[in-house]
């Protein structure tokens, strides 16, 4: 049961935080993980790390710029996006980006 006041918004963080930014923040660090476990070098895997680790500064940030958010998804998927056992976390990173429609600063 809710307290008088609190919203639907922070009931699984305690806080104001935006659902969807708590989403976008755990995709994108499950599939960092999941790219610094995974053994095989690509040619493209520095840009993969890199637009990761700008989604989650904008995560951190609050809420993100939709249009920049697609943009580093896609690079992201262009660069890992044949890696098989990247598929599922790329996904739930792909999920989380497209939570945001087009509202939001973009």
């Amino acid at each position: 049961m809710r307290s008088v006041g609190q919203g639907t918004q922070g009931t699984v963080t305690g806080s104001d935080e935006d659902p969807r930014v708590a989403h976008l923040r755990a995709a994108v660090s499950r599939l960092r993980r999941e790219l610094a476990a995974h053994p095989a070098e690509f040619t493209d895997r520095g840009i993969a790390e890199d637009e990761l680790a700008a989604l989650a500064e904008m995560a951190h940030g609050g809420t993100p710029e939709v249009l920049r958010m697609r943009r580093s998804l896609l690079l992201v998927a262009g660069a890992i996006g044949s890696v098989s056992a990247l598929a599922a976390g790329l996904a739930g990173v792909r999920g989380a980006v497209e939570g945001f429609g087009e509202k939001g600063g973009g």
